[in-house]
């Protein structure tokens, strides 16, 4: 038997230790699956997933000059199908009332492609910006806007540290 890297095999498990799996390839060959190589899934306890004489399924994945043969059982399997995704709390679909029934399409979920694009971005005050403005302009307003908000957030936040300290309430400084 020739072994080549991609090749899959059938062998028998003769060892396992707490980092992979020993497996016999027959005339006199063994290599080893690393226990990240073990299941497509979290491997705490690899007894979990294989043991001691079982007749499993490997695929190659190298052979070292001095003749190591590391191993794969997950790679060896066809891959497994996603699994279906739960639906909790904020993922569930939103009711839709016309239909009275619960809304599978996603693509209702979002306004319509031609309200998208005649939206115009309004700054403060509910002035509108004009549209030819530059990125960096945009940024900087943005920035501006930003800085102005943190400040009045750290003033209300100071104010009310104040008045804490002032009824003999609230953490000494």
């Amino acid at each position: 038997m020739q072994l080549e890297v991609g090749k899959i095999l059938e062998g028998k498990v003769t060892g396992i230790t707490k980092f992979g799996v020993f497996v016999d390839l027959g005339e006199g060959k063994t290599g080893m699956v690393h226990i990240s190589e073990v299941a497509s899934t979290y491997v705490k306890e690899i007894r979990d997933f294989v043991n001691d004489g079982e007749t499993v399924q490997v695929k190659v994945l190298s052979i070292s000059e001095d003749g190591k043969i590391g191993l794969s059982i997950k790679q060896a399997k066809p891959p497994e199908p996603p699994a279906p995704r739960q639906q909790h709390g904020r993922d569930r679909q939103p009711y839709n009332r016309d239909r009275g029934s619960f809304n599978r399409d996603r693509q209702n979920n979002y306004p319509p492609a031609s309200r998208m694009d005649s939206f115009e971005w309004k700054g403060k005050g509910g002035r509108a910006q004009s549209g030819n403005a530059s990125f960096e302009d945009m940024m900087s307003k943005f920035k501006q806007t930003s800085d102005e908000k943190m400040s009045d957030l750290k003033r209300v936040i100071d104010t009310r540290r104040g008045s804490a300290n002032r009824r003999g309430g609230g953490v000494p400084r």
